[in-house]
């Protein structure tokens, strides 16, 4: 029993920990950038943008569509956790955590100004601005779905 309690509590600091990351330091570039403060080198820019999507602006304009399906997938994390808890590792729930914050940092951003606000642009590529949410659930899938493919426990 304290093993499993262990883990919720791990779980909650985990993701309180990443998303007070991703809205602090959102709230602190975005507000630099909209001062004047410009950075670009030949691998980033920081330029800010207002995304009323999702990735790649798809689902444009369907704030309540993302909202619902936010809110889906931290309930689907939260559940899985409570319901494998006993056999899911430490190093999976600092995944899921990692997945389940960078969903709620956008979560709050929809919620709380109708649009998620994106800022680091690659500049090596042709790719779609982003954040720092987005680094975190993009890093919790892909080892997730290594734990997953390596038959590690979950």
């Amino acid at each position: 029993m304290h093993q499993k309690i262990s883990k919720y509590f791990y779980f909650t600091i985990c993701f309180a920990f990443f998303v007070f990351v991703t809205l602090y330091f959102s709230d602190m570039i975005v507000s630099q950038l909209l001062h004047g403060f410009s950075y670009s080198n030949s691998i980033i820019s920081l330029n800010y943008v207002e995304n009323t999507g999702a990735a790649f602006s798809i689902l444009k304009d369907s704030r309540e569509v993302l909202i619902i399906a936010s809110v889906v997938a931290i309930c689907g994390i939260v559940a899985y956790i409570m319901r494998h808890i006993s056999s899911i590792s430490m190093k999976a729930i600092f995944f899921l955590a990692m997945l389940g914050a960078g969903i709620g940092g956008n979560l709050h951003e929809r919620i709380a100004l109708g649009f998620v606000r994106d800022y680091i642009q690659l500049n090596f590529i042709d790719f779609p601005v982003f954040n720092i949410a987005d680094i975190l659930i993009n890093i919790g899938v892909i080892v997730l779905v290594i734990m997953i493919l390596l038959k590690k426990k979950l």
